[in-house]
């Protein structure tokens, strides 16, 4: 079975996928090291590593993948479950070992909801273009004012606020039900 697990880890570009995720990781260490507490070089960072794990959300060939005898649905929320742990513990280990401008809960918001987002994107848009809600999104509440505590701006919202607690729940429920029933577009 492990066998099975690191060819399927590799089909999924997972190496250069944790090169991405880890890359965050190190962006922010260096953004926070001047002991600056603004929240959006965390929300830049978690974006940054659930945008460079969308690619690995689909196989080399998709007609290959839908062909084969697995049981996709619980191999692809699992792989889902797996970008958004990786991603929240190599940022809490950056922010350990620099100054910790947010707390786990922000990190761990964040990470579920950009990565329910982009596997969202992997069903709607193919795998190739799965970081493209996760970018649109971001670019939207991070660069134009919004409401901290409503839909567009929850990547911001404290750690607290129950909007936006909610709606990276949805985002991620509905990205990991969609994208494990119905896989990444071709």
């Amino acid at each position: 079975m492990t066998g099975g697990l690191l060819l399927y880890a590799r089909a999924r570009q997972a190496p250069a996928a944790l090169g991405g995720v880890l890359a965050s990781a190190v962006l922010l260490m260096l953004a926070t090291a001047g002991g600056t507490t603004d929240p959006r070089w965390t929300a830049l960072a978690t974006v940054a590593a659930a945008a460079a794990a969308a690619p690995g959300l689909g196989g080399q060939d998709a007609d290959l993948d839908r062909t084969a005898a697995i049981r996709w649905a619980l191999l692809r929320a699992a792989h889902v479950l797996l970008i958004a742990s990786v991603a929240t513990l190599s940022l809490l280990a950056a922010q350990a070992v620099g100054t910790e401008p947010t707390t786990a809960g922000f990190l761990v918001r964040n990470a579920a909801g950009l990565t329910g987002l982009a596997a969202l994107g992997a069903v709607l848009f193919g795998a190739q273009h799965a970081w493209l809600p996760v970018v649109a999104w971001s670019a939207v509440a991070l660069f134009i004012p919004s409401d901290p505590d409503g839909l567009v701006g929850w990547l911001l919202a404290p750690p607290d606020a129950a909007p936006a607690n909610w709606t990276a729940a949805v985002l991620m429920a509905v990205g990991i039900t969609t994208y494990a029933l119905a896989g990444p577009r071709r």
